[in-house]
């Protein structure tokens, strides 16, 4: 073989740096980013909070709402709730935002298309 013929060889797999720089990856990293950032700060913010009332405001966390359930129970309770919406409402934004934009990533790298 000359060494024409090897330059000519087509790669082995997907040019990942070009997939990286398309406008559909930037638009999916951006919807993500866009999500992922402001819930996280909100949900860490959440917590926080709640560490700081339960370790600083005992008088209002140990304030009994019904029997012998106060409002620190409730608020650790709430941990969990907003832990599953949050979930939910990340699996709402995948199905809608994101799921598109990868499948057409995806289709295109199957398909050879860069």
């Amino acid at each position: 073989m000359s060494s024409t013929d090897q330059d000519t060889t087509p790669t082995s797999g997907p040019d990942w740096a070009t997939i990286q720089e398309s406008a559909e990856f930037t638009q999916l990293r951006k919807r993500l980013r866009g999500f992922v950032f402001p819930m996280t700060a909100a949900f860490l913010a959440w917590y926080l909070l709640y560490v700081l009332l339960s370790d600083y405001a005992h008088d209002f966390m140990s304030t009994k709402v019904v029997g012998n359930i106060n409002v620190g129970l409730i608020f650790g309770l709430l941990q969990f709730v907003s832990t599953f919406l949050i979930t939910s409402l990340y699996v709402r934004h995948a199905n809608r935002k994101l799921d598109p934009v990868a499948e057409k990533i995806r289709e295109d790298i199957e398909g050879g298309r860069q």
